[in-house]
Order: C-alpha cells, then structure tokens, then sequence
C-alpha cells in the first residue's frame, strides 16, 4: 500500500530556525568533557526509509571505521539499540524505533552527545 505523501507535515523555515536555535542553546550549555552535533531531522530522518546519516566530519574524527551497535540513551535514560554504517556514515537499523517512540517529525532538532565511542545520550 503506497503512503499517502499528502498528509505529511512539513516545518516551515522558522520552525525549522527556532527549533535549531533551542537546540544549539542546549548543547552549548552541555559539558565540553563530550563532543556533541546537533541534527535537524528531515521528512528522510522520520518517515518511509527511516535513515540518520550523521555528520560527517564527526563520524570522520569520533565514529567507529566499522558497521558498529550504536546505543541511543534518551531524557528518561531509556535505551535504543540503533547500527552504525560506517562507509554510510548514518544509522541504520533501530533509528526507525527511537523516532517512532518519540514522535519525531520534520523539524524537530536533537542533540547527539557521545559518551562513549558507541553510545550517545540525545535530547529530543
């Protein structure tokens, strides 16, 4: 059955600007013992294919150089078991889970906050 693309909601630019805004904030006040990105989700990130890719001069310095078992830690310090591709540069299989469970949508902005090479706490 084919989706029906009319139905989505797209974020306006300043939705888009407010929310980046919110999050830059957040992450500036967060502890420089961590690297940190934050990333705009995009209708690609939270809808059909359900695909992250992270960036990349950060997966370039701080990500593993294999597909890897990545673990997102979010605000109620629940766990969501996500694979990083490492020649994609994204995650892959169990992103899908985490945006479904947190009812992510166009525009929203998460900060990624590596604790451990596999493991990131991310604020919604």
């Amino acid at each position: 059955m084919r989706k029906d693309l009319a139905n989505r909601v797209y974020a306006t630019d300043e939705e888009r600007e407010y929310a980046i805004e919110k999050a830059t904030n957040l992450e500036n006040s967060l502890s420089s013992a961590f690297v940190t990105f934050v990333k705009p989700m995009l209708q690609s990130h939270v809808t059909g294919g359900f695909w992250l890719g992270l960036p990349t001069g950060f997966c370039r310095k701080h990500m593993p150089k294999k597909d890897t078992n990545i673990t997102l830690i979010d605000e109620d310090k629940l766990e969501f078991d996500t694979l990083y591709l490492a020649n994609k540069q994204g995650l892959s299989a169990g992103w899908r889970g985490f945006a479904i469970e947190h009812k992510l949508v166009d525009g929203d902005t998460l900060v990624f906050q590596q604790m451990s090479l596999t493991t990131f706490k991310v604020d919604c």
